[in-house]
């Protein structure tokens, strides 16, 4: 059958569980650990009991299909520039009060994934539309995992490279999977403090902070984090210097930082907006801590977007919200003035996508070709 047209299982059997002696089956893919009766779901709400097993409901299916500018993701220093052909499906295994895709990762009503493609369609699709790579967003992947990995398969046998978009909540055999199979991750590092992802996320920081050591450390994947700094919550200097030393430490001083603005949704409709001083107050703590690249998001400020060299000070990519502008990079990404090296993944020469968006309905796309 076609792949193109071949409908794609609604419950697709997963391994990242095992039985208990009360006849519950315990969910091994996220360290919720969801122990489940016949017929319920865990907190993520796709992956649930069937027959004595841990199924994925929503394999093949999506709350929509478009074509991004990269840098959306948000990743700076991966193809900067080029299309990046995005999907996403319905729930999520965190539970954050402050959640900006809620209507997706919150959803309850599988009528949300209103989509579907097979992986080799995705592939396809993101061929025809000229996107180096396949963005694995809007909730996360980690939930509909098998998927994922189906989809980056099919994607790398064209040539397509594979991006997570991700809060890290994921167990260790599993994360081992799913990286092998990822070219490019943005994690979204929410905090600093136990205390926070216990409160706001109901998660831990730990497991998080796991998955980031792995990445780096474990495999070849591009790695770039988020945090989305929320006035009074996790904000403080205290704290944002101890985030960015660790990182430091850790992973390195090339692994790029970006500090989102937050807006008032989901269940912190009460709290203010982020102001643009707490970003730039973030991103100076963190190159002052050794970060070579640090930036703002959600605001416009073009000075802090762009990227510079960290050795003399040159601007080397010039970014103008999802707009690039100055491109100042050897074919071999490095400064063409000093020679320096810029951590990343490069072109010769920049994308030129722009901010663009393009929405793509996948049962128009495939009958029109």
């Amino acid at each position: 059958m076609n792949a193109v047209t071949e409908q794609p299982p609604q419950a697709f059997p997963t391994r990242y569980w095992h039985s208990l002696d009360d006849g519950r089956v315990e969910c091994d893919m996220c360290p919720r650990y969801c122990k489940l009766h016949e017929g319920q779901r865990g907190l993520c709400f796709v992956r649930g009991n069937q027959d004595g097993k841990i199924v994925l409901l929503s394999y093949g299916r999506s709350s929509g299909f478009c074509v991004d500018p990269i840098e959306k993701k948000p990743l700076n220093h991966f193809l900067p520039g080029t299309p990046i052909f995005s999907f996403g499906t319905a729930g999520c295994n965190l539970a954050c009060k402050f959640c900006q895709n809620w209507d997706i990762s919150k959803s309850r009503e599988m009528d949300t994934l209103m989509d579907q493609a097979t992986p080799a369609a995705i592939a396809e699709a993101a061929q025809a539309l000229q996107c180096r790579a396949v963005a694995y967003t809007y909730n996360d992947p980690v939930i509909f995992h098998e998927y994922a990995i189906d989809v980056a398969q099919a994607c790398r046998a064209h040539g397509i490279k594979s991006v997570a978009v991700t809060a890290g909540f994921v167990c260790a055999e599993p994360r081992a999977e799913f990286y092998r199979h990822m070219d490019a991750a943005n994690v979204d590092l929410k905090a600093f403090t136990e205390d926070f992802y216990h409160r706001i996320c109901g998660g831990h920081l730990q497991a998080v902070l796991d998955t980031l050591v792995y990445i780096k450390q474990e495999t070849s994947v591009w790695l770039e984090l988020t945090t989305l700094l929320i006035p009074g919550e996790n904000d403080s200097e205290q704290e944002l210097d101890a985030m960015t030393r660790w990182v430091v430490e850790n992973l390195g001083p090339d692994v790029p930082l970006h500090f989102s603005a937050f807006h008032p949704d989901w269940k912190m409709r009460d709290t203010p907006n982020t102001p643009l001083t707490t970003l730039s107050k973030a991103r100076r703590i963190a190159m002052n801590n050794g970060v070579r690249y640090a930036y703002v998001g959600n605001v416009h400020d073009k000075q802090e977007s762009s990227t510079y060299c960290h050795h003399c000070g040159q601007l080397l990519i010039g970014r103008d919200w999802y707009v690039l502008s100055e491109w100042n990079l050897t074919a071999h990404g490095a400064c063409n003035r000093c020679g320096t090296p810029c951590a990343g993944v490069f072109d010769p020469l920049p994308g030129d996508w722009g901010a663009r968006r393009l929405p793509v309905n996948m049962e128009t796309f495939n009958s029109a070709r």
